[in-house]
């Protein structure tokens, strides 16, 4: 049961074992921050890094910090840094590029290894990002066809015509949260392979792809990881498959001698044959840095409070009561959400305005929901707490005067 009390919740921040990890992040005064699911806080960690890389090493040591800091091997580095958040070994993860075109090349390369088969599986209403860029892949490709069901129709849209399905393994909108292990068998069981896009689950729940035999897998690092604005993405193929995973985008950095020059393209072997293009090296830097928050970490604890934070916020905003037009849209068991939980409501755009105005940064994303995200490594319960009460205000003020005039802003 949630606590009952703001002196209650500040009682379990006290004795809360991820405490020590809160000062880790530069959090701004008089924010709370439910936004992490969307655009991790900035950690000490990521400036301290950065700066580093400025000054001593572009700054001091110019274009030899290519060998002299190993710039070179950053995406190889930082893969084997992600590796035991997901449950992989370190050479089966490497970064590079974003979420997006890793998620593009992989399914690209998969449609190289088909045989017979022709068609890709994915979920109606997942992120947009993914369906589009199957899409286009299905437009490239002559004869390959996507399908994209609801999620009760997909074992059933997978069949011997599959070659590839792609789920995001914990929805963006409603947090509803995929068994891994589970569907990875059922579409590997039909002669298929699964591609998870895993960016609202790395650094969030915890991850076994190699318990679950995954075949491929991406996500980004902006999010739980805290990589920053535009940070670069990771990609994961299961090491039996990197061999035959032919690499559809085959830049220079991905070639197996790239400082040799030549014409033709070789590719590297493992992961190293999916860069492409020189590596931004100051937004590696920031994730190196960032990623230091997780040193030491069990996942397992930082689910637990997860779950708790969560939990406390649901059953305060339902004993709002009906009259505020508020309703849970993600699943109502939390062992089935991941880190978030979104609320419906009819004027949510607006409402979610005032909210952030009032300094409790959520989310809105069409086309009514709230979007709360529980970041247990800076997140107390007591701002858990304030922040629940901060939208009963917000609900009352709109039940008493009607929506807010504001803006629609381009990003949501």
């Amino acid at each position: 049961m949630a606590p009952r009390s703001r002196q209650a919740c500040i009682a379990l921040d006290e004795l809360d074992p991820l405490a020590p990890r809160r000062p880790l992040f530069d959090l701004p005064p008089g924010v709370i921050y439910l936004d992490g699911n969307s655009l991790g806080a900035l950690t000490h960690a990521a400036e301290r890094r950065v700066q580093q890389t400025l000054r001593a090493e572009w700054g001091a040591d110019l274009i030899k910090s290519w060998n002299t800091h190993d710039w070179i091997e950053f995406p190889a580095r930082l893969g084997a840094r992600i590796a035991p958040l997901l449950g992989a070994a370190p050479d089966e993860v490497t970064v590079c590029d974003s979420t997006s075109v890793n998620l593009f090349k992989i399914a690209a390369a998969a449609a190289r290894m088909r045989g017979q088969r022709h068609r890709i599986v994915s979920e109606r209403g997942n992120f947009p990002t993914d369906p589009y860029l199957l899409q286009g892949l299905t437009a490239l490709v002559p004869g390959l066809e996507l399908v994209c069901v609801d999620r009760d129709r997909l074992a059933q849209a997978i069949d011997e015509h599959t070659f590839l399905v792609v789920l995001t393994h914990v929805h963006y909108a409603t947090a509803e949260m995929f068994d891994l292990a589970a569907v990875t068998a059922q579409v590997q069981a039909k002669g298929a392979r699964i591609l998870w896009d895993l960016s609202h689950s790395v650094g969030a729940v915890p991850l076994d792809l190699a318990a679950a035999r995954a075949d491929f897998a991406v996500g980004c690092t902006y999010k739980y990881l805290n990589g920053g604005p535009g940070a670069p993405a990771f990609m994961y193929v299961r090491r039996d498959l990197q061999a035959d995973l032919q690499p559809v985008l085959s830049g220079w950095l991905g070639h197996a001698r790239p400082f040799d020059f030549v014409d033709e393209y070789l590719p590297a072997t493992g992961m190293a044959r999916h860069r492409c293009g020189t590596p931004p090296i100051l937004a590696f830097a920031a994730l190196e840095g960032a990623l230091s928050v997780f040193e030491g970490l069990d996942m397992a604890e930082l689910r637990a409070k997860s779950l708790a934070l969560m939990e406390l916020f649901v059953e305060i905003v339902e004993s709002f009561g009906q009259d505020f037009c508020i309703a849970l849209a993600s699943p109502r068991d939390a062992a089935q959400r991941g880190s978030h939980v979104s609320f419906a409501h009819p004027d949510g755009y607006s409402l979610m305005q005032q909210l952030i105005a009032r300094g409790i940064i959520g989310d809105f994303r069409a086309p009514n929901l709230l979007r709360f995200g529980f970041t247990p490594l800076y997140l107390r319960y007591v701002d858990v707490w304030d922040a629940a009460q901060g939208l009963r205000e917000e609900l009352e003020r709109w039940r008493k005067f009607g929506p807010a005039a504001v803006v629609r802003q381009s990003v949501t």
